[in-house]
């Protein structure tokens, strides 16, 4: 949902319309939903919220409506900043967190692009990289969790949303190397695959 270079607006257009989709932005889903829900469930009101990666605007508009938190959304797609403005969000056109100053936000959010693609199966458009996680689904999720530490206030929490077939013990790790405790705070199963809302509690003593 964040990764990519720029492409022009017929360019982004013609690839959306061949592959069938209306757009080409990633449109809230069973993933976007989810991660919606914990974080109203979870976040308290004037907290200061970053959404990474926030396509349409869905997740970012629906904690700021129903939480009452300061909500800043970001992402790479110039197409998805537009669509995230004309819901009336303060949008950050920025790769991940490259975009912000350090120790700002009380949480982030992130629905990343997590589907595991063969390299000979990826497509060169904003469609693709909202999807693609490259060859082990990881490769936007590991770079998130490098950098997002830098960004988050004392106390600060993250809410990943990851699948199972990201491998979601290897996001774990990651993320224990990084400095965080990882806690499981929300699953769905689904035919092929289960969804796992993370909450990464930043360990502020290293």
């Amino acid at each position: 949902m964040t990764r990519g270079e720029d492409a022009s607006d017929d360019t982004a257009t013609d690839l959306a319309e061949r592959r069938g989709v209306e757009t080409a932005v990633y449109q809230p889903a069973e993933d976007s939903r989810l991660l919606a829900e914990v974080a109203v469930d979870r976040l308290e009101a004037g907290r200061r919220v970053l959404e990474v990666g926030t396509g349409s605007g869905y997740v970012a508009e629906h904690v700021s409506e129903a939480v009452g938190a300061e909500v800043i959304a970001s992402d790479l797609n110039p197409h998805a900043c537009e669509q995230a403005r004309e819901r009336g969000l303060s949008v950050v056109r920025c790769d991940l967190v490259a975009g912000f100053r350090d120790g700002v936000f009380d949480a982030v959010l992130f629905n990343p692009p997590y589907l595991p693609t063969p390299p000979g199966d990826e497509r060169d458009d904003w469609m693709e990289r909202a999807l693609s996680g490259g060859a082990s689904g990881r490769a936007v999720v590991d770079p998130f969790l490098d950098a997002v530490g830098r960004v988050l206030a004392p106390g600060g929490v993250v809410y990943l949303l990851v699948s199972s077939l990201t491998g979601v013990d290897e996001v774990t790790a990651r993320a224990e190397r990084n400095g965080f405790s990882v806690t499981t705070v929300r699953e769905e199963s689904f035919p092929f695959e289960k969804l796992v809302v993370l909450e990464l509690a930043r360990n502020d003593s290293q």
